[in-house]
């Protein structure tokens, strides 16, 4: 009989053991970082500094330190150290970094998926935000981009720090449709645009969105932005 579990690796007690709460601790340590799985990158590559227990992180083929030679392992704070285990096909996660769900299929995280085929194959869900820094002019194309190959569900926004200038609005959209997802729009602090649209837009090129004033030009200010689609994952 093997000393650990299969899936998630966690020690057994053996017969007649001594110290044995220390067999026990170990395991729902694991149990404690695993069930519900919450996974803080799956990018980074330098193990953090501090060390919180319960806390995971997807290891990268990159990883360095104290996680160098464990690339696409999970890494479990544990006591002030990692425990590292090993993800199933299927499992499923929480990427905080990205905001956005993951399944791993055999060989890496997908982040984003909604569903996985046996081949690779599968639906993403995607997201990207950013604060847009306005300055002087009419047009600003934000650092929040639509990548190519995307189904756009909408994109959402929130003034931040009060539009200054001339302005009596903004609109935000992309190249040849500025206003696609919203027109005027509030320039006070805590307005705010929801561009839901009514028919999903597709975008074959990577495309920025766009904030441009309406009525006058733009001295200042801050906007949140979010933008949403879905795409096609291709198999393997």
């Amino acid at each position: 009989m093997s000393g650990e579990t299969m899936r998630l690796q966690m020690p057994l007690l053996a017969p007649a053991q001594a110290q044995k709460h220390v067999t026990v601790n170990e395991a729902l340590m694991r149990l404690d970082g695993m069930v519900n799985l919450v996974l803080q990158s799956v990018s980074v590559a330098v193990p953090p500094e501090a060390v919180l227990d319960g806390q995971c992180w997807g290891v990268p083929i990159s990883g360095q330190g104290a996680w160098s030679g464990q690339g696409g392992r999970i890494a479990v704070g544990s006591n002030g150290g990692w425990v590292f285990l090993p993800p199933a096909p299927g499992m499923r996660a929480f990427v905080a970094d990205h905001g956005l769900q993951a399944i791993h299929d055999g060989t890496d995280w997908a982040v984003g998926a909604l569903s996985l085929g046996a081949g690779g194959s599968g639906l993403m869900a995607g997201m990207a935000e950013g604060e847009a820094t306005l300055g002087g002019g009419t047009s600003v194309a934000t650092d929040v981009f639509i990548p190519a190959g995307a189904l756009v569900i909408g994109a959402v926004g929130r003034v931040a720090s009060g539009l200054t200038g001339t302005l009596t609005g903004w609109r935000l959209g992309t190249t040849g449709a500025l206003n696609r997802f919203g027109q005027g729009l509030g320039k006070q602090e805590g307005s705010w645009a929801r561009g839901l649209l009514g028919s999903p837009m597709a975008y074959y090129q990577t495309e920025p969105l766009i904030v441009t004033a309406e009525g006058g030009t733009m001295t200042g200010g801050r906007i949140r932005l979010a933008v949403h689609w879905l795409e096609m994952r291709l198999p393997t």
